[in-house]
């Protein structure tokens, strides 16, 4: 996104729209809470929290801009004790901790500091800072300049600049080599993800077969990281030809369809208004569900918060029953891998044999099991996530079997659709990295899903490994020794 410009109609906007609002509601926006936080626009050398303890910002955290803390990893010091590691929630007032329902909510147990704008002695009185509850900094008596001096740096420079603190040890050093050193090194760290990902399979295999875990992957996949592992074990349980399978059905889709959602246990929950289609699932779970006994999911084992409508676990299984429903899948997935393709047309056709054949008369119009009838249809399966699954699972697969079997040939006709493959969906944990390896910097480099691959297991090797303030990270000298 472009960097809006800062011309005369926008600052006549923020000196006359922001005091107003100041005056009315007499507390700014919470975003620019948060930017006042990410940039330590504070008196550093003057924090104490509201029951009076003195706190050391060693690092403020990373800007979360998904569901969860507003900041995450942050490294603080009380004094006259070590320093802690946790995230940092930034609300406007004292109240909004327990308003918002962040108490016992498990993606806030690492919280280890609320920022708000100011603490009113009514909420300090009242035991709203309570003693189990993380400790409270008030942001607007240390700000380092007044807020209406800040209004205009916090509308149109704040969002776009990148904090000192994000950047991490390796953005000098990779700032001074060239991009064909720097395309090198990730491309480097792509094949040992490649590598890593293929001897993973490798070990599964040996235990459930290489079609099996296959199975397992694409379905795990489609879980994406909030729902892998529910995915998964219904590829164990599922898979065509598997224990108990083969003599089941699988040509009809609702036949599969039903099966799918009652093993996951979203037929089970009540419908006050159930549709034809819900109806019919349940008609096929009704008859089948006694000889799936023991094997339903719990409904506990789903999460369903930060997840976008498009990759709401019901449409992933609608599209998993496609694939069981086709039998063939392996099948044509060993053609493809053998076919001689450019990139755009290896693609392409693994679009064509993962997408459905054709569109699914409920799926293509709705979000989820019970939601309404949508105007425009929607497929089931896009180029990021088939993009996912080529980068994380087909290519490790066929890569893996063909290092085994010493088959040369297939094995280079995999590493160049890997290392070729363009770019996949952007995400927080790429941005993120991207600022922390090049400072802000963007490098000419390909856009490839290789170098996506590359950056992430630079993140997992190192930046993991280490904390928010790089000690210890040995990712500078080890470019340092690549680059020569």
């Amino acid at each position: 996104m472009p960097k809006p410009p800062c011309d005369a109609y926008t600052h006549w906007l923020i000196h006359h729209t922001a005091p107003e609002f100041l005056r009315e509601e007499g507390l700014p926006p919470e975003v620019w809470l948060q930017q006042l936080w990410r940039h330590q626009r504070i008196r550093r050398d003057q924090l104490r929290t509201v029951d009076g303890r003195r706190l050391s910002v060693l690092h403020p955290g990373f800007w979360n801009r998904e569901a969860g803390p507003d900041f995450q990893r942050a490294v603080l010091q009380y004094e006259g004790e070590l320093s802690v590691v946790g995230d940092v929630e930034i609300d406007l007032s004292v109240s909004g901790w327990r308003g918002h329902h962040h108490q016992g909510n498990p993606a806030y147990r690492r919280v280890i500091l609320r920022v708000v704008w100011r603490a009113r002695p009514s909420e300090t009185t009242a035991g709203e800072v309570r003693d189990k509850e993380p400790p409270v900094l008030e942001l607007e008596p240390v700000l380092d300049a007044p807020l209406s001096e800040l209004t205009n740096w916090l509308s149109c420079e704040a969002p776009w600049r990148l904090p000192a603190s994000t950047a991490g040890m390796c953005a000098g050093p990779l700032r001074v080599v060239s991009s064909q050193e720097a395309h090198r090194i990730l491309e480097q760290a792509a094949r040992s993800r490649l590598a890593r990902k293929g001897s993973e399979f490798e070990a599964q295999a040996r235990q459930h077969g290489w079609e099996q875990v296959l199975w397992e992957g694409l379905f795990a996949a489609l879980g994406y990281k909030h729902n892998a592992w529910p995915m998964r074990r219904l590829a164990e349980v599922l898979r065509p030809g598997g224990p108990g399978m083969a003599s089941r059905t699988w040509t009809h889709l609702e036949t599969v369809q039903g099966r799918v959602f009652g093993l996951s246990s979203f037929l089970s929950s009540a419908v006050t208004r159930p549709s034809t289609y819900w109806r019919s699932l349940w008609d096929v779970w009704w008859r089948e569900r006694h000889e799936f006994e023991g094997m339903e999911l719990p409904g506990s084992v789903w999460r369903w918060s930060g997840i976008r409508p498009i990759n709401h676990p019901h449409r992933r299984l609608a599209l998993a029953a496609h694939w069981l429903q086709m039998t063939t899948l392996g099948t044509q997935l060993e053609t493809w891998i053998t076919q001689r393709l450019d990139q755009s047309a290896a693609a392409e056709s693994l679009m064509t044999i993962l997408q459905p054949r054709q569109a699914d008369p409920y799926w293509s119009k709705h979000w989820t099991l019970t939601s309404a009838r949508l105007e425009r249809s929607l497929p089931l399966l896009g180029a990021a996530r088939a993009t996912d699954l080529a980068m994380n699972v087909i290519l490790p697969w066929f890569w893996v079997r063909a290092t085994l079997a010493r088959n040369d040939a297939l094995r280079a006709r995999v590493e160049e659709r890997y290392l070729e493959w363009p770019a996949g969906e952007d995400n927080a944990v790429l941005r993120l990295a991207r600022d922390r390896l090049f400072g802000g910097v963007r490098p000419n480099l390909p856009r490839t899903a290789a170098i996506q691959q590359g950056i992430l297991q630079v993140v997992r090797d190192f930046c993991d490994r280490s904390d928010s303030r790089c000690t210890g990270c040995q990712f500078p000298e080890l470019m340092r020794a690549l680059s020569g």
